[in-house]
């Protein structure tokens, strides 16, 4: 296939070195002659660093180089050009104008595909002559190592377009995943569950955006914290799309944004790029901030409130570390620590339900059980030297021999600090099938491949069970009264039904 790429700009010299290295005949152009000069360096050395790693040979790198040539000017005329990508700057206007001159200049049989990761391509598509030609092809960068592209067909979009370049893209070892035409697509989209929550949890001080990160890595399994990764990217960039998908889904209580960014983005602390973010760079390293010790004494005597499998695990786990575990409520010292696992709900409606004392009654997060990281909620009325004792206990006595447990402590919240992430990571991908922007198969795959997850979020609810995030879902709406927990129909339903969150619809189609 021969395939022309408009843009020589970090995306464009991307794609070049993806479809060179697949076997494709690349031709690369740039409104200015001297950007492709760049890239074609550019993806040489990137090729020769494949070499290094051992990721191509030598005679595959040097083919990859010769099958990419230069063009000039961009909308020159191209008879044998199957495939336009085109990677130019992010404006409505400057995009639609380009496919404009090249309907002049490419046969009928041409597909036209934008790289755009936030325009709509039916917008896109609109201005154009031909507007069932044009397809919406998004690539992440670094398009070689981030193996997953969105395919977007527009409103008017060929029907035998997505599924081609579903294929070219996957002969390639990279995934595709086939994605409507809506704000976001996909893979931005899913990735404002993390981000609008981790801010949400940071207006209400539950925990410090340091102490938000450690908890998303440790007890969910992220490779990075939503603030680590929002200053990665960059705050200004974050902010701008949050905004953007909420807008674009009209106000969407799930996607609503926080009061925290504007200011943040006007002051300049938008991440690494500046030096300080929601961290502090040096150098563009994190500056490290230590955990404080665990001072307290972990022999007081421990309560464990509750029954059901939360309480009982908790309960024989600390009893297997060495706590002192006692079960006979008559029996315990006015000073024993009370510990209630939540799972949606407060301590303080512990509290408040049970009598108990709140100088002496904490939360722990069961999420972070099975963890090297415990979670514990502290309310207001908690004693300092109980909140110390507690975290003592909690720390144990060994991890797999390696030492005590980190232990994380929140401010008492519903659900926790992972449950509230988990819910909403979940809640976000659920709507995303909920309205057939993606299949459950492809919004895993595509967030996996694109957001670095452990799990996809649909197997990661279904991991949870629907009908325990069901509930997770409804006390954090009851207690909160916050319509961003009102759970989907996709979840509640498949709990109703035993269904796994991963069960695709049934095809109207199919219905008939």
């Amino acid at each position: 296939m021969r395939i022309r790429i408009i843009g020589a700009g970090a995306m464009g010299r991307g794609i070049a070195q993806w479809a060179a290295t697949a076997g494709h005949d690349v031709e690369l152009c740039d409104a200015r002659p001297e950007a492709v000069d760049d890239a074609l360096a550019f993806v040489r050395d990137m090729l020769r660093r494949a070499v290094k790693k051992q990721r191509l040979t030598d005679d595959e790198a040097s083919a990859a180089e010769q099958r990419i040539v230069a063009v000039d000017p961009p909308v020159a005329h191209g008879e044998k050009v199957d495939l336009v990508i085109e990677a130019v700057r992010e404006d409505l206007k400057t995009k639609t104008e380009l496919f404009r001159q090249l309907e002049c200049g490419m046969p009928a049989e041409t597909v036209f595909a934008t790289n755009t990761s936030s325009l709509s391509v039916t917008r896109i598509a609109a201005g154009l002559a031909d507007p069932s030609r044009l397809v919406g092809l998004h690539f992440f960068n670094p398009v070689p190592l981030m193996r997953i592209v969105e395919v977007v067909p527009g409103a008017r979009t060929r029907p035998d377009i997505a599924p081609r370049l579903v294929d070219l893209v996957r002969a390639t070892g990279h995934n595709a995943v086939t994605v409507a035409d809506t704000p976001g697509f996909l893979v931005n989209h899913a990735g404002r569950g993390l981000v609008t929550e981790a801010l949400a949890l940071l207006e209400e001080s539950v925990s410090d955006a340091v102490g938000i990160d450690r908890i998303a890595r440790d007890v969910l399994g992220l490779r990075m914290g939503p603030f680590e990764l929002m200053d990665l990217t960059g705050l200004d960039v974050t902010s701008s799309v949050i905004d953007s998908i909420w807008r674009g889904f009209r106000h969407s209580d799930r996607l609503r944004p926080s009061y925290l960014t504007p200011n943040r983005v006007v002051a300049g602390l938008h991440g690494r790029k500046t030096g300080r973010g929601f961290h502090t760079y040096t150098d563009g390293k994190p500056e490290t901030v230590p955990e404080p010790p665990v001072a307290g004494d972990a022999r007081s005597p421990v309560r464990v409130l509750g029954t059901g499998p939360d309480a009982d695990s908790l309960r024989r786990t600390l009893a297997e570390e060495g706590a002192d575990v006692r079960t006979d409520p008559g029996r315990m010292p006015s000073d024993t620590l009370v510990l209630v696992p939540t799972w949606g709900t407060t301590v303080a409606d512990a509290v408040e339900r049970e009598g108990l004392s709140a100088r002496h009654t904490f939360g722990v997060d069961p999420l972070s059980l099975g963890t090297g990281r415990r979670v514990l909620a502290v309310t207001p009325g908690a004693d300092p030297q109980a909140t110390r004792n507690a975290r003592a206990v909690l720390a144990g006595y060994g991890h797999d021999g390696g030492g005590p447990y980190s232990v994380s402590v929140i401010r008492d919240t519903a659900g926790s600090v992972a449950q509230r992430l988990l819910a909403s990571i979940t809640s976000v991908a659920a709507s995303i099938a909920e309205r057939h922007i993606a299949t459950p198969e492809a919004i895993d795959t595509a967030v996996v491949a694109g957001l670095g997850y452990p799990v996809g979020p649909l197997e990661w609810g279904d991991r949870i069970g629907p009908r325990h995030l069901l509930t997770l879902h409804q006390r954090l709406l009851a207690v909160t009264g916050d319509a961003r927990y009102r759970p989907t129909r996709w979840l509640t339903e498949r709990a109703q039904l035993g269904l796994p969150l991963t069960q695709p619809a049934v095809p109207f189609d199919d219905l008939a």
